[in-house]
């Protein structure tokens, strides 16, 4: 609802030498690299209009194992699921792993999708005397806490040289912010998704800020570690990545077929989605654990424990699991030849 940052080069190899979960010799290069997971299942989470409609629109929904759909559209929901064996392969934020490494759950992150972050926005209403977020001082400002919403407003605060103390901070489900936006008991509104779109298109508001450029663009790919320490369900994840990794690349060139998948199962707008596409920040990718990403997301971590929504320090990269990179790479230099 989904994405933050730096450390030094050495600081952030020696992160993955001594604290990521390595196994990058069983990692696949594709389809279970051979092996028979006719007898596989994986329990997938997904976001209505996400990956399942995602792989069916790229035509790489035909898997040599069973996916077993379960429609969860929350990171913390995927993350319960996860560390209750209840689910194999879920998505998110880096927030949602942020809590989960803090209550050391049984998850591990084993790799990052990269997504739109210009429908991450804060908008001011449209008669407010607002046209910075240095005017949001004193103002009735919505956000939802505890998610990159939270996150990004606390950045673009910081720049202008405030903190949360000197707005009047609201925190709001996004149905709930985008009532209370709409009735005018706000002045401005820090949110994601299609509910900020709907703001601009629907409610005359005005942009002030995106995401693009306070958060990493990274969003992880959680896994359950007795899928990633199974050889068959390895291969099967494995498998799983490069099919969504082959989809975005399709769906980078072939928008409006994706576009109309999500239409069937979301009932959104069709031209709505096609808009939020020609002015997203970045094209849809999914790629390995690089060793920048450990250090963005305790950056993230740090962040919350200093605005107090942590109780104390999350110590995330040793959550950060490396073993599916050989095969993502491996996926990454193919389609780079197409």
């Amino acid at each position: 609802m989904t994405t933050p940052f730096s450390l030094s080069r050495r600081s952030a190899l020696g992160v993955l030498a001594g604290s990521l979960i390595t196994g990058g010799a069983r990692a696949e290069t594709g389809a279970g690299g051979g092996t028979d997971l006719g007898g596989v299942t994986l329990r997938v989470a997904y976001y209505k209009g996400g990956w399942r409609q995602l792989l069916q629109a790229a035509g790489e929904d035909k898997t040599p194992y069973r996916i077993e759909w379960k429609e969860l559209n929350n990171g913390v929901l995927h993350i319960e699921a996860l560390n209750g064996d209840a689910l194999d392969i879920g998505s998110g934020s880096e927030i949602p792993a942020m809590f989960a490494a803090r209550q050391n759950a049984k998850v591990r992150f084993v790799a990052v999708t990269h997504e739109d972050l210009n429908i991450q926005v804060t908008v001011a209403a449209k008669d407010a005397p607002i046209h910075s977020i240095a005017d949001l001082k004193g103002k009735r400002v919505g956000y939802v806490r505890a998610t990159t919403a939270h996150y990004f407003l606390a950045k673009q605060l910081e720049e202008a040289g405030l903190a949360f103390g000197d707005i009047e901070a609201i925190n709001l489900t996004p149905s709930d912010g985008y009532s209370a936006f709409a009735s005018g008991k706000l002045d401005a509104w820090a949110i994601y998704g299609y509910n900020g779109q709907l703001a601009i298109a629907k409610q005359g508001a005005r942009l002030l800020k995106t995401g693009a450029g306070y958060l990493s663009g990274n969003f992880p790919i959680y896994a359950n570690p007795k899928a990633v320490d199974d050889p068959l369900r390895h291969a099967a994840v494995s498998d799983l990545l490069l099919r969504i990794q082959r989809a975005y690349a399709f769906a980078n060139k072939n928008f409006p077929v994706y576009a109309a998948a999500q239409v069937a199962e979301t009932h959104l707008p069709l031209q709505d989605i096609l808009d939020q596409f020609a002015r997203r920040s970045d094209d849809f990718a999914l790629a390995g654990v690089t060793p920048d990403v450990p250090e963005t997301h305790q950056k993230v971590a740090d962040t919350f424990l200093k605005l107090g929504v942590l109780d104390a320090r999350a110590e995330v990269g040793k959550f950060w699991d490396t073993s599916f990179n050989e095969a993502i790479a491996a996926g990454a230099a193919r389609l780079a030849k197409l």
